[in-house]
């Protein structure tokens, strides 16, 4: 049967610096994934997925944005950076990965410097919230251990809730709740097929196929049954094959779904 897919985030500097793109977009055109988001992380990743877009326009669209995890002292000027992209005539269809991760803070070894970085990291979290808003575009969250200061961050700021998706959501029913109650909502990786991920499935289906949005974040987060290998977006077939017998849906209504989910949340608002 064929199928037609778009990975709602990944990540391909990598596999563009190694001269292995056009292979990688090869198996994933097999797959039946015929586009993509190459979502941003840090300054020297923008220009590089801003050309790709430009070069492979309809198949590879990007975003911009500074990751929790890539602060470095300068970030006041990279965040002064972003702007700039949405000048340009090939737009970033959002602004992201931006969030909070508390994931190797040293809250024991050293307290004093874990509070230092989170309130660094919500600075740059919120000034990135306030461009967005600005922007009024879609906003990618990365959080990790922080999901109720990242709630608190969202809320301060003037960003709507419809403009929010959690990426590679890996929390529960619980927190997929209050996400729901303000109006965001969640896409998923190749984790919701990993054996010790229920919790992340019971809160997929919580939120329903209806809102649903995959994605590969590939290289990592490789599912079932490559998990060890280095992820592709040609893996996110394996996940929409997974999810379509979780939501107990045939794998074309899965990828027609979530397909038009990814391009409503992203391409009808540029």
């Amino acid at each position: 049967m064929e199928i037609q897919l778009i990975d709602s985030h990944c990540h391909l500097d990598l596999f563009n610096k190694e001269g292995r793109l056009n292979s990688i977009l090869d198996e994933a055109a097999k797959a039946g994934v015929e586009q993509m988001i190459a979502v941003g992380t840090e300054q020297s990743d923008w220009a590089v997925y801003s050309d790709l877009a430009n070069k492979f326009k309809d198949k590879i669209f990007y975003t911009v944005g500074l990751h929790p995890g890539c602060i470095e002292d300068d970030w006041k000027n990279q965040v002064s950076a972003i702007e700039a992209y949405f000048k340009k005539p090939m737009k970033p269809v959002a602004l992201g990965e931006i969030g909070l991760d508390y994931f190797r803070l040293p809250t024991k070894k050293n307290p004093a410097e874990a509070e230092r970085i989170k309130l660094v990291q919500k600075e740059v979290f919120q000034l990135q919230l306030d461009l967005a808003s600005e922007q009024q575009c879609p906003v990618v969250i990365h959080t990790r251990d922080s999901f109720d200061d990242t709630l608190e961050e969202i809320n301060k700021s003037r960003v709507s809730w419809d403009n929010i998706v959690f990426h590679c959501f890996t929390y529960g029913k619980e927190e997929m709740v209050q996400l729901l109650e303000l109006g965001g909502r969640a896409s998923f990786t190749g984790v919701i097929t990993y054996k010790n991920a229920e919790s992340v499935r019971e809160a997929a289906l919580l939120q329903g196929v209806d809102r649903l949005m995959i994605e590969t974040d590939c290289p990592y987060l490789t599912p079932v049954p490559h998990r060890g290998k280095e992820n592709q977006p040609a893996f996110l077939k394996n996940t929409a094959e997974f999810c379509a017998e979780l939501f107990e849906c045939d794998i074309k209504h899965l990828a027609e779904v979530t397909s038009k989910n990814t391009r409503e949340f992203y391409f009808s608002r540029k």
